[in-house]
Parts: structure tokens; C-alpha cells; sequence
């Protein structure tokens, strides 16, 4: 079986429950003017639902090579750990 669609979908997967998550940590902001929670959702969407985002939709449109993919994908992780580091009292 190729493996191909197998991690697209686990892909799309952690994108959506990142994005669910994201979206309640919001609604905490919301409901609480909690400048934490608005970091806490910032820093999940970095690191769940950016990095699907530029290897399934920037990539191929933009026709970035591997290293390129790679270096975005690391970066996003990046600011979302620094974003949710922040967030630590």
C-alpha cells in the first residue's frame, strides 16, 4: 500500500484537531480577555495547521523546492514553541 495518501490524510488530520484546538484555546481568550490564551492559540496554529498549509497549498504553488518546504515547515515550529514558551509564567 503506498504511503503517499496514508500521510496526507494523518496531515490533514492533525491540521483540522489543531485547528479545533486553537479555535477553543480562542474562545478562552474571548471569554476571558486572557492575552495567554490568544499566545496558546497563536502557537498551536503554528505548529499544527501552518505546516500543512506550506506543504500541501504554498509549495505547489509556488513551486518551492524540498529545502525550502523544510526550512518554512522548521520555522513555523519554531515561532509557535517561542509563542507557546511565552505563554509559561
Amino acid at each position: 500500500m503506498p504511503l503517499e495518501p496514508i500521510t496526507t490524510v494523518a496531515s490533514a488530520l492533525t491540521a483540522v484537531l489543531g485547528l479545533f484546538v486553537a479555535y477553543l484555546a480562542y474562545r478562552g481568550y474571548r471569554r476571558n480577555d486572557s492575552p495567554t490564551m490568544r499566545a496558546l492559540s497563536i502557537g498551536i496554529v503554528c505548529i499544527a495547521v501552518l505546516p500543512y498549509l506550506i506543504l500541501y497549498l504554498l509549495t505547489p504553488a509556488f513551486g518551492l523546492a524540498d529545502a525550502e518546504s523544510l526550512f518554512a515547515i522548521t520555522l513555523s515550529h519554531t515561532i509557535g514553541l517561542a509563542v507557546i514558551y511565552r505563554t509559561f509564567d
